[in-house]
């Protein structure tokens, strides 16, 4: 019989119980980061639904590896790294049937729009040339302007997530940026 995991036990603590085993401690570690995956997938492949596919995918590959997690890392930045090559290899296998312009432009949970219509209308334009103009990223751009912009990460966590050097992440990062801005300012969006 399984222990159930309690609420209040630090994240270490529920590492340590699901490589032992415990489901239940896994289950509250796949709630405490089920949404950052699916939003770190989501921003890669710009579909919900391959979104939710990719990030079961992840969890399944993190059980079957939580014994090769390194509690000296960050267990987000490890897990991010796993959901990353899962949402890689779901855009290699998509784009052989099809191009990221056919994807559809899902919309993501956003804050409330304004009770002005033209304002709101705007924000959606605006969002949606944002979302264009990350798309059409190299891949590994796009993880580094995710990381970092979406999801609050560090340039060191970043590196450690995607076992590659800080300065290779503010490279990168750079190029990102300066890609999505000249995109935004010429009103060109090529996906």
């Amino acid at each position: 019989m399984f222990k159930t995991a309690a609420p209040d036990l630090d994240e270490q603590a529920l590492i340590s119980q699901a490589q032992s085993g415990d489901r239940p401690a896994f289950s509250e570690l796949v709630r405490r980061h089920r949404q950052g995956v699916v939003n770190v997938v989501y921003r890669m492949c710009a579909d919900v639904s391959l979104a939710e596919e990719a990030a079961q995918e992840a969890f399944i590959r993190t059980w079957q590896n939580l014994q090769r997690y390194n509690p000296h890392f960050a267990f987000r930045s490890w897990l991010y790294r796993i959901a990353l090559n899962v949402a890689l290899d779901t855009l290699r296998s998509e784009q052989q049937t099809r191009s990221l312009a056919d994807l559809p432009l899902d919309e993501h949970p956003q804050a409330p729009d304004s009770s002005d219509p033209e304002v709101a209308l705007e924000r959606k334009e605006r969002a949606t040339q944002v979302r264009q103009a990350v798309l059409a990223l190299p891949p590994a751009s796009r993880a580094v302007l995710i990381l970092r912009e979406y999801e609050g990460m560090s340039y060191h966590e970043i590196s450690t997530a995607l076992d590659i050097p800080v300065g290779t992440v503010m490279s990168r990062l750079n190029y990102a940026r300066s890609q999505v801005r000249l995109a935004l300012s010429e009103g060109v969006l090529v996906v």
